[in-house]
């Protein structure tokens, strides 16, 4: 691991509280005694910031100075959670911190909990991005994160009286926001439609009928224990002509801010629901608003105050990462800015571009892999259209003389005619694609970009995905951090993970041991208290803390979970199994579903009201719970994961790129139950296969099960257990006695099935008893916890960015 250095001497708790007092009173117009704990919260952060301040300002300087290049993360999503507590350990000022406040006369906790959490993210997608940049900052590599300050985030989910999904807007931004820095001087011009003009040099000049203005806001990226701050810039829209007088003059309100309107819908929302074509065109300003702006100002930065730079040298000075295929418009944009702003020749300007981008694929679904209709390309960056078709013809052209066959150069082809493929053209235009779990970049390379890797075989690499060991086990479980000092006699282990290992040989200590299940059973009494609190629900904490958080999808199967679930209740109240020789379990879940997304809405529909019959059924009291947790975000993720003992990740083989919360959960003592997917593959390696719990079909069972015609029907009929729970779903028993409720959802498991729910349900009722009998040895469950956490240290996302740096990046920490 890279060495991180210790921080400048810290302030005092007295000097820290009197900064916090001239906060107050300075920028927030308030005394100590006045100041309420939302008052002292903004107080601490910008106290906080100060104390960053020069090393943010040095690493600026040392990253535009120096021969070290940096690395630039594009991607739509940055869910970076709470910052206080993130920034006061990276500072190495949360003893000062509790201290100081408690001397003014607040609790930590009252403050810490004054925080409003970003609503810059969705899922596992934006919390890896964050993660990175925590990660690239407290190696000292010098990053830009790059984004959209997104004013209502995602959505706020609540469930309405019959358990539905209901979003609502995320006004996260409603109180001040201390950690972002708005820079207005340092806007950029980001434009839209219009058409294109040849000139009689033969150039082109695109003529945009509109522009909006893209003006930053930072936000400080300190390292852990570390002098390096990186900078995380999102990029909000704003209009040029806010506010039309005249049109006001003449009562014309509403056209008065049209425009201004028109320009702030780009950051209003992440993802805007895009079944209809006004919802695409505004995902599509979306990704080209934030890269163009991005690029723009990287020019900026590295070439400051120069009207002509040598661009040639600008993949020398900074790498961009394609987070997904959001960013990947960037690619015909940098083409753009280089030939039609900078003057260089077609030939000149692929290379660099070649050489500044990297793609990194996160799916394995082919809807996942975005495909742009040309028309509203066209319609929106004409300029843009014209470069993807060239280069288009460029690789025809190439692959032709490589040989290759000409259905498959038409099933390679970037631009059809009728859509753009923005996965190939990510392929096609930068110089690595990764995966992110070694099966899922095998499964790339196989098969969803099996053609590009024949050819570019060079191209492909896999980097195993991490977590940040600061937010995720430090901040997220203490009573752990401490016990794996204890047992380490060091806690150096935060900033190298891979010293967990340390800890393999304690699972054989029983003292140690049952410490370990001491600090899991504070963790799940302390979640106890966190859920009434927040949602008012009452947990039984003498029961296996059973969990699936993570996104709504059908692949995810969070249906297998649940019709488990109903078996199990069915098979209590029919007498098949008595209550009291089953092991009391509570199941949590947490899920949004997009908006537009049907059956995903309906499955958390079944759910809540699952919840709900079960919760009023005196004979399961005590022995079986379902908790649906409302607006499942990073918060509730840090108290959540060190409580559970059980995590699912059941997802079908061959479906999951990834997943980071395998990782989270292994990490914090909770074992898994899981099939071969994704980073599981990994994580049961590494753990041990006796210490994870296997099921299901692999990949290639899968495959030939799709290959030979998939019937879901005939597992609904030859398994009692599941034709059972389907029936109590069919038959009203969750909808108050109404039979159409869930009828798509029935209906789709019956006839289409496509993750297969339905074939790997027996395999998934079939290991629960080895995990009651399991759960009945508290010392040996605890051991295998144990084993899971001293053997988990390769996923931190330290270690994917080292991965990176020398597999991809090709650059290293600032010296």
């Amino acid at each position: 691991m890279t060495e991180i250095t210790a921080p400048k001497s810290p302030v005092t708790a007295e000097q820290f509280a009197d900064e916090i007092r001239e906060q107050l009173k300075y920028t927030q117009n308030v005394t100590a005694e006045q100041a309420t704990a939302a008052d002292v919260y903004v107080a601490v952060s910008k106290a906080v910031r100060n104390h960053l301040a020069d090393s943010w300002f040095k690493t600026q300087a040392d990253t535009v100075n120096g021969n070290t290049k940096a690395v630039g993360y594009l991607s739509a999503e940055f869910l970076m959670g709470k910052q206080l507590e993130n920034a006061l350990l990276n500072a190495g000022l949360t003893d000062q911190f509790d201290k100081a406040v408690e001397a003014l006369g607040f609790k930590p906790k009252d403050i810490v909990d004054a925080e409003y959490e970003p609503g810059l993210g969705n899922g596992g997608l934006g919390r890896l991005a964050a993660c990175f940049i925590d990660s690239l900052a407290s190696l000292g590599v010098p990053a830009f994160g790059y984004g959209i300050q997104y004013k209502y985030g995602i959505f706020k989910q609540k469930f309405d009286e019959n358990g539905k999904q209901v979003e609502t807007p995320d006004y996260w931004l409603a109180n001040e926001e201390p950690w972002g820095h708005t820079d207005y001087n340092r806007d950029q011009k980001v434009s839209f439609g219009g058409k294109v003009v040849e000139n009689a040099d033969g150039t082109k000049t695109w003529e945009p009928a509109w522009s909006v203005r893209a003006v930053p806001v930072d936000y400080m990226v300190p390292g852990y224990k570390s002098q390096r701050v990186n900078t995380l810039r999102l990029w909000t829209a704003k209009s040029y002509d806010e506010f039309d007088l005249l049109a006001f003059n003449r009562s014309e309100y509403m056209d008065a801010v049209a425009p201004q309107v028109k320009a702030e819908n780009i950051s209003k929302i992440l993802y805007p629901e895009d079944s209809t074509k006004v919802g695409k065109e505004l995902r599509l300003e979306q990704q080209y608003f934030f890269v163009s702006a991005s690029l723009h100002d990287a020019i900026r930065v590295f070439y400051p105050g120069q009207d002509k730079p040598d661009l040639t040298t600008f993949p020398n000075k900074i790498v961009f990462q394609l987070n997904d295929t959001h960013p990947v418009i960037g690619i015909p944009e940098l083409m753009r800015i280089l030939i039609d702003e900078y003057g260089y020749d077609w030939d000149t300007a692929w290379s660099i571009t070649t050489k500044t981008f990297n793609y990194t694929c996160h799916t394995l679904l082919p809807e996942a892999l975005e495909v742009w209709p040309a028309s509203l390309i066209g319609e929106l960056l004409p300029r843009h259209l014209e470069i993807i078709e060239k280069i288009n013809a460029q690789f025809e052209a190439e692959l032709k003389a490589k040989g290759v066959a000409a259905g498959t150069i038409k099933d390679m082809a970037i631009y059809t005619g009728d859509a753009v493929r923005m996965a190939y053209l990510a392929t096609y235009g930068g110089s690595h694609v990764n995966g992110v779990a070694e099966l899922h970049s095998q499964l790339l390379k196989d098969v969803t970009l099996k053609n590009f890797s024949d050819v570019y075989p060079d191209k492909f690499t896999n980097v195993t995905n991490g977590v940040t060991p600061r937010r995720f086990v430090k901040l997220a479980n203490p009573r752990l951090s401490d016990l794996i000092t204890e047992g380490l006699g060091t806690d150096k282990w935060v900033a190298d993970l891979e010293l967990l290992k340390g800890l393999e040989p304690l699972a054989k200590d029983d003292e140690f041991v049952k410490k370990f299940a001491a600090v899991k059973k504070a963790n799940k009494h302390a979640f106890v208290g966190f859920a009434k609190d927040h949602y008012g629900i009452d947990i039984d904490e003498n029961t296996l803390f059973n969990t699936m958080v993570k996104r709504l999808h059908e692949y995810k199967r969070q249906s297998l979970k649940i019709l488990a679930v109903i078996s199990t209740y069915a098979d209590i109240k029919s007498g098949k199994v008595k209550a009291e020789d089953i092991t009391p379990r509570t199941v949590f879940f947490g899920a949004k579903a997009a908006p537009g997304y049907y059956l995903a809405k309906m499955t958390i529909e079944l759910i809540n009201n699952v919840s709900r019959v079960i919760s009023s059924d005196s004979a399961v009291k005590g022995k079986l719970a379902v908790h649906m947790l409302p607006n499942y975000n990073v918060e509730m993720a840090q108290n959540l994961i060190p409580a559970t003992e059980l995590d699912e990740q059941i997802s079908q083989a061959g479906k999951e790129a990834s997943g980071t919360g395998n990782m989270k959960f292994a990490l914090n003592g909770a074992l898994t139950v899981g099939t071969l997917d994704g980073a599981n593959v990994e994580i049961r390696e590494r753990v041990g296969a006796d210490n994870f719990f296997l099921f299901g079909m692999t990949v290639d069972e899968v495959e030939a099960q799709y290959a030979n015609g998939y019937d879901p029907a005939k597992y609904y009929e030859a398994d009692p257990r599941l034709k059972q729970a389907i029936d109590l779903v069919a038959d009203g028993t969750f909808s108050n006695g109404d039979r159409n409720a869930y009828s798509p959802l029935v209906a789709d498991w019956l006839t289409k099935d496509w993750f297969m729910t339905l074939a790997d349900f027996s395999a998934y009722m079939g290991i629960q008893s080895e995990i009651e009998a399991l759960y009945a040895d508290e010392l040996e469950w605890n051991r295998k916890a144990v084993l899971n956490v001293a053997n988990s240290g390769y996923f931190s996302s330290d270690r994917s960015m080292e991965d990176y740096l020398e597999r991809i990046w090709h650059t290293a920490p600032l010296a």
